[in-house]
């Protein structure tokens, strides 16, 4: 038994590389989450944006995560890429993918996540097919939120320290009680 879920783990690791092929655009993404629920409206009040049609993650007991995304000015004007990475470790089996928005509420913000390496997240997820439950914990508290498909965005978060979180789950089945943080490295373009 042991052995059939590390070869499953390796096949889904496996398959990250191959997750951007199946990728919505960026446009794509964007419109889904200018039209799901309280996405939309951090369109009008943010300084700026980084979004990821396509995360893939995978778990079992070690397990990571990576995307590649773009990063715009709120007037839509590109100005960069981005990576994503996730390592953690705890209880945590299956894989899934989602898209992630990000969004900076002013400059301050802004240059402190395309000047370097931007980092943040403790939490525990669970998601099945396109519905998923997520909850967050960092230093400065904790958020849920509730996806129930690609026109519904959760929110992890309001703005913490100048950024706002939104996931649409797109599928998988993952369960996770592990401690790990993102990281996200930003090219100027």
């Amino acid at each position: 038994m042991k052995l059939k879920m590390h070869a499953y783990l390796i096949l889904l690791l496996l398959a990250f590389p191959f997750a951007e092929v199946m990728a919505d655009t960026y446009e794509d993404a964007i419109k889904v989450f200018r039209n799901a629920g309280e996405s939309g409206s951090f369109f009008k009040k943010s300084y700026g944006y980084a979004v990821f049609p396509n995360i893939g993650k995978a778990g079992f007991i070690v397990g990571g995560s990576y995307g590649k995304g773009k990063v715009y000015f709120a007037s839509g004007d590109f100005v960069g890429d981005a990576k994503v990475y996730k390592g953690n470790i705890g209880w945590q089996l299956g894989g899934q993918v989602f898209s992630q928005i990000l969004f900076f509420e002013d400059k301050r913000a802004f240059d402190e996540f395309t000047n370097g390496n931007f980092e943040f997240s403790a939490d525990a997820s669970a998601v099945a097919i396109t519905a998923g439950a997520s909850a967050s914990a960092s230093t400065a508290g904790s958020s849920a939120g509730i996806s129930g498909g690609r026109n519904d965005a959760t929110t992890v978060g309001s703005y913490f320290k100048g950024v706002a979180t939104f996931t649409v789950a797109r599928g998988g089945l993952m369960y996770e009680a592990a401690v790990g943080g993102q990281k996200y490295k930003f090219f100027p373009k």
